[in-house]
Parts: structure tokens; C-alpha cells; sequence
């Protein structure tokens, strides 16, 4: 049987992402690099892991591969497959293997949203071995120096089934992110969404109310993500309230008495 594997491409980010660093992440990104060591951001939802990633992924001039882990992501979706292509078999890297092959940043988003199999490939990856076993090709990929593995989740919003294990923590050095102070919020909903500075303002004093609701009714408070959307309706000429309620309300509720009090909140500040 005669197998060709296709070449991955390298993605590489050409412009430099907005990123405003709120503390020592992007040196400790850095050393951990340099070093070799996986790593792990937990944060929740919103508050700019992802964007982080791209920020360094530009910062380091590696090509960036992200994967948006599901409940029916399985190993062989990271690692790859045959396919058959006009009568003949080819092997398709997952995007971890096409990560490793070009020496890129492996980015596996939500990592426990994955099914338990992937850790049979995680594991070999993040610790002195770095090394990707391709059983269906009886190969063992050795990862360059050039490779990382960045594994992210939301602790907050993760039940007792859906944790990390130890087995696999203990692999990675682990990065805590949270929304970013009240100044560096305003920044960044200002310079995403384009509103003038007392509009920023005003969206990040409504985050902070629904976040103090969490736990009381919400299972998140509005995320920095979700006041830069709020923002860009607001400067697409949608009255603040409306843009506040379709972009932020609406969004983390379907409760109609909980609806109403989110809205009541943003009333006070529109």
C-alpha cells in the first residue's frame, strides 16, 4: 500500500495582535518556551487566553495552530488519518501532528471539553519524551525544539467530571488569567469596539454589577469578549441599552426575572 502524507502548512500571524499584558505572562510565556515546558492557561471564559496565544504566537514568529476541543473530539482528530483519495491512501495529519511536523504552537482550547483518549497523546507530548505517537502509521513524531503545547480551561466553569487530572497538571506550566484591572478593560473594549472613553467606561462598570451576580443567578459575569461586541453595535449606531441587552443580557441568561434584573443594571449606567 503506498501512503503520502501531506505537507503541513505554516500559519504564521503577519501583524501584531492587540495584547495588553496585566502582569509577568508573556515573560513566564517566554521561559517556559525557551525551556520546552508545556503550558496551561486557566481563566475564564472571555478575558483574552486566546488572544494571548496569538500575541505570542506573533511574538515568537512561530506558526499558530488552534483547536476549539469539543465532547466528541477524539484522539485520532488530533493525531490524524487515512483517507481515500481518488483510489489511492493518504494519510491526513490532525492539526497536532501538523503542529509538531512545522515546529508551531499546538493551542488545544477548553482541553477537558475533549474525550479522555486525547490524553493518550497529550501526555508523551508535555513531558521529557516530546514525542507524538502515530500508532496508525507506526511512527513515533519527535517534536522539535521549535514546538510548544498550550492547553487551556475555565476552572470556574468546569464540573468534578470535567477537571484536569493530576497526572496531566502536572505536566504543564500553569499561567492564571482573570479579567483584566478596571483602567486595562476600558483600554481594550476602547481600542477593540472604537466607543469613546466614557462609553468603555460605562460597559466595564456594567461587567463588574453582572460579575458580582455570579453564583447568585448567573453562571458567568459579562466577559471583557462580550463588552467589545456590546461596544461595536454601540458604534454601529445601536442605542446602549439595546446594544447591552442583545450583546451582554441576553447572552448570559435565558431567566426572564434574571434578564430583567441584568437589564435593570445596565439602566442605571445608560
Amino acid at each position: 500500500m503506498s501512503v503520502k502524507i501531506v505537507e503541513p502548512e505554516h500559519h504564521f500571524i503577519e501583524e501584531e495582535p492587540y495584547y495588553h499584558a496585566t502582569g509577568d505572562e508573556v515573560s513566564l510565556f517566554t521561559a517556559a518556551y525557551r525551556n520546552r515546558l508545556p503550558i496551561l492557561l486557566k481563566g475564564p471564559t472571555g478575558c483574552g487566553k486566546s488572544r494571548f496565544v496569538d500575541y505570542m504566537a506573533w511574538r515568537l514568529r512561530r506558526p499558530l495552530i488552534t483547536v476549539a476541543c469539543h465532547e466528541d473530539m477524539t484522539a485520532t482528530d488530533l493525531v490524524g488519518r487515512f483517507l481515500i483519495v481518488g483510489g489511492n491512501t493518504v494519510w491526513e495529519d490532525g492539526p497536532l501532528a501538523r503542529a509538531v511536523r512545522c515546529g508551531g504552537l499546538c493551542y488545544l482550547d477548553e482541553i477537558v471539553e475533549a474525550r479522555k483518549d486525547t490524553t493518550v497523546v497529550i501526555h508523551p507530548l508535555a513531558d521529557d519524551r516530546r514525542i507524538l505517537p502515530m500508532e496508525k502509521l507506526g511512527q513515533l513524531l519527535l517534536a522539535p525544539p521549535e514546538f510548544s503545547l498550550i492547553i487551556s480551561y475555565n476552572p470556574g466553569y468546569q464540573s468534578v467530571m470535567k477537571d484536569l487530572k493530576q497526572s496531566t497538571r502536572q505536566r504543564f506550566v500553569a499561567l492564571e488569567f482573570d479579567y483584566p484591572p478596571e483602567a486595562v478593560e476600558i483600554d481594550i473594549v476602547r481600542h477593540e469596539s472604537g466607543v469613546d472613553p466614557e462609553t468603555a467606561r460605562a460597559l466595564v462598570t456594567f461587567a463588574r454589577l453582572t460579575r458580582n451576580l455570579k453564583g447568585s443567578g448567573l453562571e458567568e459575569g459579562a466577559s471583557t469578549r462580550l463588552l467589545v461586541h456590546a461596544g461595536k453595535l454601540i458604534q454601529s449606531g445601536i442605542m446602549p441599552p439595546s446594544a447591552c441587552t442583545a450583546a451582554i443580557a441576553q447572552v448570559l441568561t435565558d431567566d426572564p426575572e434574571m434578564l430583567t434584573a441584568v437589564q435593570a443594571l445596565s439602566a442605571t449606567l445608560f
